[in-house]
């Protein structure tokens, strides 16, 4: 992936805040400015240059990692990283030193304001996040890969779904087929919900196990180099009623709604409204009780965001969920959720499984 023209991007936002270096420390947004993958490191980062910190675990692996990206190492993976920043960025000729205000704390901004003296310390937020909405054909690659991942495990849980399994093992199951796909890991905690527990949006896998007549959903994804995917489905393990089916054919069309009206140019609010009306139009309006989607990549949630009078504007070649939900208490919830890719020709699910309600 193309670093040095991602930190010349990024530079070239450094006048919006009036500084002269950034101090990274958002460990996406190291990786995704210098492509370091380990689990400390600060960057700064100039007009001129880049300054990686990290500690003596990756002295190997940040020196193959950052071509081009000056590299030193504190002598403990506790030392404090605010001497040998603030150094950097007087190297770099800081007189004005950015730090993402949305990420160091308290402490952090006291440790680095001492360790500066001579640089005027500014807040800044989002100059990488923006950046990162857009995705070049390498993190389009890398998210295809992780869905395809998704989609391998969704197939085969479908032929392992029975009677009396619980939510937890179902979960395992899940992340199990995305190991054995070529996952990395799983790419946030698997979402397994049985009948009523479906109502809760964000349920965790309990040992509830699953019986005829329940609706199964299951929210999950895979992580691959780095990036993620995101979907859900909804399935039914038995003959569903007529009140099942038709709170998911509501959602289903807000999808498909959600989808069609995700182009470049749209703001997120607009997508959202969208669905929303369309869930609104099937009666279940006060049932839809979050945003419509998010943005994805080297985050699982980012930016753009789909959310009621969002103001993001949805550029080419970001990628983000549209996963519209209904959430009946006491009886069952439905959520479906795809990646989409926004291009100039208009949106691209990048999902394979089938949206249609499966009966099993």
């Amino acid at each position: 992936m193309d670093h040095e023209s991602r930190r010349r991007a990024a530079a070239r936002a450094f006048d919006l805040f009036g500084i002269d270096v950034l101090v990274v420390s958002h460990l996406p947004n190291v990786r995704y400015l210098s492509g370091f993958t380990g689990s400390n490191g600060i960057l700064a980062l100039s007009r001129s240059g880049a300054h990686l910190v990290t500690d003596g675990r990756y002295t190997l692996q940040a020196a193959r990692e950052c071509p081009g990206v000056q590299v030193s190492i504190l002598s403990g993976s506790y030392a404090s990283p605010a001497p040998v920043i603030a150094s950097a960025a007087r190297e770099l000729g800081a007189g004005r030193g950015g730090f993402e205000a949305d990420v160091v704390t308290f402490q952090g901004h006291a440790d680095l304001a001492a360790a500066a003296e001579g640089v005027d310390l500014v807040p800044t937020r989002g100059i990488v996040e923006r950046l990162r909405w857009v995705k070049d054909a390498e993190e389009i690659a890398a998210i295809q890969a992780a869905q395809d991942v998704t989609d391998a495990a969704f197939d085969a849980i479908l032929g392992t779904l029975a009677a009396g399994m619980t939510e937890r093992a179902v979960a395992f199951e899940l992340e199990a087929a995305m190991r054995r796909a070529g996952a990395d890991a799983p790419g946030f905690d698997t979402i397994v919900a049985f009948g009523p527990n479906a109502a809760e949006p964000h349920h965790r896998p309990t040992d509830r196990p699953l019986a005829r007549g329940d609706l199964v959903k299951m929210d999950f994804g895979a992580l691959v180099d780095g990036y993620h995917s995101d979907m859900t489905r909804t399935v039914a393990f038995g003959e569903p009623g007529g009140r099942a089916r038709e709170v998911y054919g509501a959602v289903w069309e807000a999808q498909r709604a959600g989808v069609d009206a995700l182009v470049s140019g749209a703001t997120g609010g607009h997508v959202d409204t969208v669905a929303r009306d369309a869930v609104a139009a099937a009666g279940f309006a006060e049932a839809f009780t979050h945003g419509l989607g998010h943005g994805v990549g080297l985050e699982i949630h980012e930016g753009p965001s789909l959310r009621r009078d969002g103001a993001d504007v949805v550029p080419v070649d970001s990628v983000v969920t549209v996963e519209p939900g209904v959430y009946l208490d006491g009886e069952f919830g439905v959520r479906i959720e795809d990646m989409v890719r926004v291009t100039s020709a208009g949106p691209s699910v990048m999902a394979a499984s089938p949206k249609d309600l499966l009966v099993l």
